[in-house]
């Protein structure tokens, strides 16, 4: 029986090729997207590229609000993006409330019906924005918590948390994607990225993705607006 795996696929840089890992190791990927209120739905665009790219069993889009929370300059638009730079020992406007066990649940729930033993995240706990549900600590809390809480659990059939990338730089992990083929000129990364997939450049993903790509000795094929 084929080894399988929900992978949490956003559209991003780190996502895609998270997915590009887990189809390289033999998984038989079921992909989930949220649709959540976000600023952008460029990001599920590129996703549904990805999930054709590498040929995924199943690709689903949940639909779900969180923009009626709130809280965060992803999910309203009366707060503004930063693009100052990143702060230092500060959890950013960019954070969304509980997103990560929010989209782990659902992933869990998916993991259930489809028979998967693996879930795999894109967290990163080295170039990241300081946000607490990316750490490793919150991952294994989060394993620990699922496999008391479902049937597969209960029965012995644990389900395990995969995050690939969380000791990964950017730019090691845009070499890794590189080997695995992933086209980052389809990938949206960008927190306020126009209709068209344009990135602004300036805020806190960008820099981010940015200096991967200088790190790694390799041409940004990203689209900026300018």
């Amino acid at each position: 029986m084929n080894k399988r795996a929900v992978v949490l696929l956003s559209g991003g840089l780190d996502s895609t090729t998270l997915l590009a890992i887990a189809s390289a190791e033999g998984y038989e990927c079921h992909t989930l997207s949220f649709d959540y209120g976000q600023r952008h739905q460029v990001e599920l665009s590129a996703a549904k590229k990805a999930a054709n790219q590498f040929k995924v069993a199943s690709h689903r889009v949940m639909l779900m609000n969180m923009a009626a929370i709130g809280g965060s300059a992803l999910t309203d638009n009366d707060i503004d993006v930063p693009v100052a730079g990143i702060e230092e020992n500060a959890i950013p406007i960019t954070y969304v409330p509980a997103r990560n066990t929010v989209f782990l649940s659902y992933a869990l729930g998916l993991a259930e019906v489809v028979e998967a033993d693996h879930i795999f995240i894109g967290v990163n706990a080295v170039d990241y924005s300081g946000y607490p549900d990316c750490r490793p600590e919150y991952i294994a809390a989060f394993e620990t918590m699922a496999n008391l809480a479902t049937k597969k659990g209960v029965e012995g059939e644990a389900v395990s948390i995969q995050t690939p990338l969380i000791d990964l730089t950017k730019a090691k992990i845009i070499q890794q994607g590189m080997r695995l083929g992933v086209d980052y000129a389809q990938t949206v990364s960008c927190y306020q990225a126009n209709e068209a997939g344009l990135a602004c450049g300036v805020c806190d993903s960008c820099r981010l993705r940015k200096q991967g790509f200088v790190e790694a000795g390799l041409v940004d094929p990203t689209r900026y607006i300018s």
